[in-house]
């Protein structure tokens, strides 16, 4: 996959122009504006062809330095503004990460969901590389940490997950369950979370004070709030928390 050096340095989307390299083969990609003016396209093409699978782009002047790094050396691991994937956040994680979901239900159609109803096994499930990766992000140092904010009476698709959640825990994640109710009073939420019980009761853990503070960013209300986030990530981290096993 390709390196990504740089992006338009005075654009405020994150859709612009950037410039990538190959790390294999040092090939380069350019995204850019797609070049239309008949006079501009009729000059180039005075000078080279243009076959039928090439496309002409524009960059700004002022995306000649990255232009330039680019051909005389980056600095790898490099992430742009756009949206990225777990396993890319994950795999660019140095310290910590926090997993925050809201939903009492996601895919239901997975067919380990639909055994574990039947049959209560949850040998069914396929993780693909999920833990694989999570281990090895753990053993690099990561602290792994996931709070599901769950409605009451828990829905089955949550039962299912706190089925799944020891073998999240083996593989280095600290998994926390926080009742809905509790969500919006970060008083109410640091004074223990919860953790279920087959056949689903909810029970409070005791809860143990940290005595350093952890990073813990939950968006409890949408992403134009950041003074709220910070303020309840920081009174959160200040009080008691629990585990859920």
């Amino acid at each position: 996959m390709p390196d990504f050096i740089g992006r338009d340095p005075e654009s405020n989307s994150v859709e612009c122009p950037a410039v990538f390299v190959s790390p294999e083969t040092g090939d380069f990609y350019f995204r850019g504006k797609t070049v239309t003016d008949p006079a501009v396209l009729t000059e180039m093409s005075q000078h080279v062809g243009r076959a039928e699978d090439e496309s002409d782009v524009w960059l700004p002047a002022r995306m000649a330095p990255v232009i330039r790094e680019a051909l005389e050396g980056y600095e790898r691991g490099r992430i742009g503004p756009g949206q990225h994937s777990f396993w890319e956040i994950l795999d660019h994680t140095h310290t910590s990460l926090i997993r925050f979901e809201m939903r009492d239900s996601y895919d239901e159609t997975e067919e380990g969901f639909a055994e574990w109803k039947a049959t209560g096994d949850i040998s069914t499930y396929d993780w693909g590389e999920h833990l694989d990766r999570m281990r090895a992000a753990a053993a690099r140092g990561v602290r792994i940490r996931r709070v599901r904010v769950i409605s009451e009476p828990v829905s089955d698709y949550i039962r299912w997950e706190h089925a799944c959640t020891s073998l999240n825990v083996e593989a280095g994640e600290d998994i926390r369950w926080l009742p809905r109710t509790k969500a919006a009073d970060p008083d109410a939420a640091r004074r223990g979370l919860l953790g279920l019980r087959p056949p689903g009761r909810a029970v409070e853990l005791s809860a143990r004070r940290r005595h350093q503070p952890a990073s813990l960013h939950l968006q409890l209300r949408p992403p134009d709030h950041p003074r709220h986030h910070r303020g309840i990530r920081d009174r959160l981290a200040a009080g008691n928390t629990a585990r859920g096993v």
